[in-house]
């Protein structure tokens, strides 16, 4: 669990520009209001926004738990790890703006957000620490595809406490470009959208999991075994 924990909070810092670029004006309308400062409002709002990262962990590790008890049968968790890099790459190449993956992983998650929207409402203006952080437990479903990269590896913990622990991990992984966004919305949000910045954080989260890759058990030898199959065939 410590590697895919590592992986994801690697992923939620390096993910947080797309994170701060795209969704910067919710967090820059968490304003400061009736004496409260600023870093206090923000701080509230990132913590139910990671709390609901956790229970959304809670439930996919909760899934996951029954992959592991049928692990013996198949090689299951192998494709699970297949699968969950292979959404990284993807993922990556998307924040460098390659690719479309999230717009598609998004797209999913739609339905669910339109019924879950209009609760946010009701916590605007943020102007105190509890509706900030009501506000920011309503945002955390919003729909997003790396979360929705992250919650696969939270599927691969095996168990919900471990899954909950992963997305913990990435939510403070996407603290510090949030936070950012937060407080300096108007200085921060441009340089996000910079090409160049981009690039460079989707790069690093396409390595990670290309690294990802090369770290699954077994996979070198079931592809090296594939190939044999197909020449003898």
């Amino acid at each position: 669990m410590e590697s895919l924990a590592l992986t994801a909070l690697t992923m939620g810092l390096l993910g947080g520009v797309h994170c701060a670029a795209m969704c910067g004006g919710i967090v820059g309308a968490v304003s400061l209001r009736v004496g409260q400062p600023g870093i206090l409002l923000q701080l509230s709002y990132n913590t139910g926004r990671i709390l609901s990262y956790a229970a959304a962990g809670m439930l996919v590790g909760a899934f996951g738990s029954l992959g592991v008890l049928a692990g013996g049968l198949l090689p299951a968790q192998m494709l699970l790890f297949v699968a969950a890099n292979t959404i990284v790459i993807l993922l990556g190449l998307h924040i460098a703006g390659w690719g479309r993956l999230g717009m598609v992983l998004e797209s999913l998650g739609g339905s669910v957000w339109k019924v879950i929207q209009p609760l946010g409402s009701r916590f605007l203006p943020a102007d105190t620490p509890a509706r900030a952080m009501k506000l920011g437990l309503v945002w955390g479903w919003i729909p997003c595809g790396l979360v929705y990269s992250a919650l696969a590896l939270a599927l691969l913990s095996g168990s919900i406490l471990s899954g909950a622990g992963v997305m913990l991990a990435f939510g403070v992984g996407t603290l510090p470009n949030l936070l950012l966004a937060g407080l300096a919305a108007q200085r921060v949000r441009p340089a996000l959208r910079l090409p160049w910045v981009r690039s460079l954080a989707g790069t690093l989260v396409v390595a990670l999991g290309v690294v990802g890759f090369l770290r699954i058990p077994g996979l070198s030898d079931a592809i090296r075994e594939g190939f044999l199959c197909m020449h003898g065939a």
